[in-house]
């Protein structure tokens, strides 16, 4: 599992996971952990010229291929095709080409089952501002195409993969509640009033949009860090964890790594 975590204020967009990745197997019971393992990536930069990345949570592997490994193939082939025209493309455009290339030609072909999610974001060619992108494999097999999460003129957070820290956190209740309204005999129209009175009232604005970078990237490393522990303390496997990646995408900056690790010594290569 994983958490997935972007943050768009106006100076930029900050983007950021965990690294734990489960191995499951198949059971009459249904699916059983065989392995947790703390060193995939989840963070990319899907452009080396250009300020727009992606974080994924779901699925580690689509085929033989793990995710990261698909991501780059991506990279090269846009890059080489010359697919995107750095002087003007928008976020849009590379969405949609990763859309058919992650789902189309990669996902329906595999015979993989399992949902899996990404999101993109940066700054097209002509804006001044980020936006940001989503795409959801669902657990059928289903994805409707890229949506619109966050135009130019809004900020805030979004959050996937594990997200009941997160949703205690920043929307103020779990995701538990309306199954719990359920069992106190409440309707499903009175349990939506309490559901949306919630969100307009609990919910905590850490992220503002005038909030400086720097500050939304520490704010991104408290909100994994603590999912992570969340995650430790709770009954059950770690299935978030290893180390923390981010990356941050401002306009003039581009896309710049905060926190990264590394299969090889960068001293030697």
């Amino acid at each position: 599992m994983t958490i997935a975590l972007t943050i768009k204020c106006n100076d930029g967009m900050v983007i950021a996971a965990d690294s734990a990745t489960t191995m499951t197997q198949m059971t009459p019971n249904g699916p059983e952990v065989l392995n947790i393992y703390d060193n995939a990536a989840k963070v990319f930069h899907l452009h080396k010229a250009i300020p727009v990345g992606a974080v994924t949570w779901g699925l580690g592997n689509i085929g033989f291929s793990s995710v990261s490994t698909l991501v780059k193939e991506f990279r090269k082939k846009i890059t080489d095709n010359g697919d995107i025209k750095t002087e003007s493309y928008t976020v849009e455009e590379i969405t949609r080409l990763f859309y058919e290339f992650i789902y189309k030609e990669k996902y329906q072909n595999s015979g993989s089952q399992g949902s899996m999610g990404f999101v993109i974001g940066g700054y097209s060619s002509d804006s001044d501002l980020p936006e940001k992108w989503r795409i959801i494999i669902d657990e059928h097999g289903n994805c409707d195409g890229p949506e619109l999460l966050a135009d130019t003129n809004s900020s805030g957070a979004y959050w996937a993969g594990q997200p009941e820290a997160l949703n205690r956190i920043l929307s103020g209740f779990s995701f538990g509640l309306p199954e719990v309204l359920r069992l106190a005999g409440l309707q499903n129209n009175k349990i939506q009033e309490i559901i949306d009175l919630c969100s307009n009232h609990l919910t905590a604005p850490m992220v503002t949009p005038s909030m400086p970078i720097q500050d939304a990237i520490d704010l991104a490393e408290y909100l994994i860090d603590t999912t992570i522990k969340f995650v430790k303390y709770t009954p059950g496997h770690q299935t978030v964890g290893g180390p923390i990646e981010i990356s941050v995408i401002t306009r003039y900056e581009g896309f710049k790594w905060i926190k990264r690790k590394h299969f090889y010594d960068t001293k030697i290569n």
